[in-house]
């Protein structure tokens, strides 16, 4: 983006220009300077600030991530769809504090009186109620940093799905802690906080979304 003034004084022109510098991968940034720098780049698809460090997405693969994330997405539409006062939400940013604003795979959120807020310009503010993400593997920053950052903002579920191990992990946020959810005998995992929220965690990993949906529509009729 570039800002140009210019000033005729009799036959003369003055010409200032103003270059707003563009992200690049491990910058470190404060927020307000982060999301100045991110306005300018409407091409870029994903960059987040994770601890005032930038980190920007490669491109992505329909295997380890497109598909995955669409799954994820339509699990949780599903639920939007049939649960008043929720809001489900597809790579938005999320104004954690003043060194974090993540742009999470998939988060939902409570709309009145939960810990988020939407604020004038249409950014969510505070902590979704669950944020899930879609992760490579254990190296990944979704099961390090990031983990931390929502622990520590309150995030109050955490889904992390590990596409290249198979593995899936779902915490619940207990004293501070991330306590991971057990599935009980059927395979099924039950939000604390979202009542009716179950995963067929196997069906999921398993590439068969109509299980996965029809053991949603068993937990939503039991709210």
């Amino acid at each position: 983006m570039i800002a140009s003034v210019s000033i005729a004084q009799g036959k003369e022109k003055i010409t200032s220009h103003q270059t707003i510098p563009p992200l690049e991968n491990g910058d470190r940034l404060t927020l307000a300077e982060f999301e100045r720098r991110y306005s300018t780049m409407p091409k870029l698809k994903k960059a987040e600030l994770i601890e005032g460090i930038v980190y920007m997405a490669s491109p992505l693969r329909i295997t380890q991530h497109g598909n995955p994330h669409s799954s994820i997405i339509g699990w949780l539409m599903v639920y939007q769809a049939y649960t008043a006062g929720v809001q489900v939400g597809d790579n938005c940013t999320v104004r954690l504090d003043a060194d974090n604003e993540p742009q999470p795979d998939a988060l939902l959120r409570i709309e009145e009186g939960g810990q988020s807020t939407i604020s004038e310009d249409g950014y969510v503010e505070g902590a979704p109620e669950l944020i899930a993400e879609i992760a490579a593997s254990t190296v990944s920053i979704d099961v390090h940093k990031k983990l931390k950052v929502y622990r520590r903002n309150q995030v109050q579920e955490y889904i992390v799905w590990r596409v290249e191990e198979q593995e899936l992990d779902w915490f619940r946020l207990v004293e501070g802690k991330y306590i991971k959810l057990v599935a009980n005998e059927e395979g099924i995992i039950r939000s604390e906080v979202f009542p009716g929220l179950w995963l067929d965690k196997q069906a999921l990993l398993a590439g068969d979304l109509a299980q996965v949906l029809a053991v949603l529509q068993q937990g939503l009729s039991n709210k």
